[in-house]
């Protein structure tokens, strides 16, 4: 039977999940302890799968050369990026760090193995992407673990996908779906970035949450 969760783990629990951010600064240069780094890859490992299909890879980055390679591409999505947006919006969006390749000790690649399980594989009969959706799981499980570990993380999706099938030389069947920067931090903030420099603000609960189906339908 599995053991019920008490009051202070569950408040721990909490407590993790909403400290966690997108870290993108503050790195600190120590190094993350093998073990440490396992057990936060192990978490991720542990996370739903449709089918059981386990579907991610991990590709752990610490040679500069790679870390290089990667916020090259970056600079040059990022370049694009800040045409889209004008104005006041713009001056903003020059101003925020969006990345922490070259800062972070530790940067790494989630990926996702299309045919991992077969050709057919339960849970993905009806809706194929659900691959896709579970590496994104192994993602948020990284993430808690990582800020359990008092590990800051940061995604970089700046980047075409297409570059990170070069640099890392993916197989046809192989799509990136995270790139990561891990490192330990000065602090982690109060709130979320994006929030304190006026990018965006975290809407209430009641907005987004409709009985039985969607609001306003007939």
């Amino acid at each position: 039977m599995t053991q019920e969760i008490s009051q202070q783990e569950r408040d721990n629990f909490y407590k993790v999940l909403y400290s966690r951010r997108d870290v993108r600064s503050l790195f600190l240069k120590d190094s993350i302890p093998e073990d440490c780094l396992m057990r936060v890859l192990h978490a991720a490992h542990h996370a739903p799968s449709v089918g059981l299909s386990e579907p991610w890879n991990f590709v752990v980055v610490s040679e500069e050369d790679t870390k290089r390679r990667v916020y090259n591409a970056f600079c040059k999505a990022n370049a694009e990026a800040t045409e889209l947006f004008e104005g006041e919006r713009k001056a903003l969006y020059k101003n925020l760090k969006l990345q922490g390749i070259l800062d972070a000790p530790i940067n790494v690649l989630v990926t996702c193995d299309r045919d991992r399980g077969g050709s057919v594989v339960l849970g993905k009969t009806h809706q194929p992407e659900m691959d896709v959706y579970s590496s994104v799981c192994a993602v948020q499980n990284l993430w808690l673990a990582a800020r359990a570990e008092n590990i800051g993380m940061g995604w970089v999706s700046i980047i075409h996908p297409q570059a990170l099938i070069e640099i890392f030389k993916l197989p046809e069947n192989i799509v990136p779906i995270a790139y990561l920067c891990l490192g330990y931090v000065e602090q982690f903030d109060e709130q979320p970035e994006l929030e304190t420099r006026g990018w965006a603000k975290r809407g209430p609960l009641e907005d987004v949450v409709f009985r039985e189906s969607w609001q306003g339908s007939k």
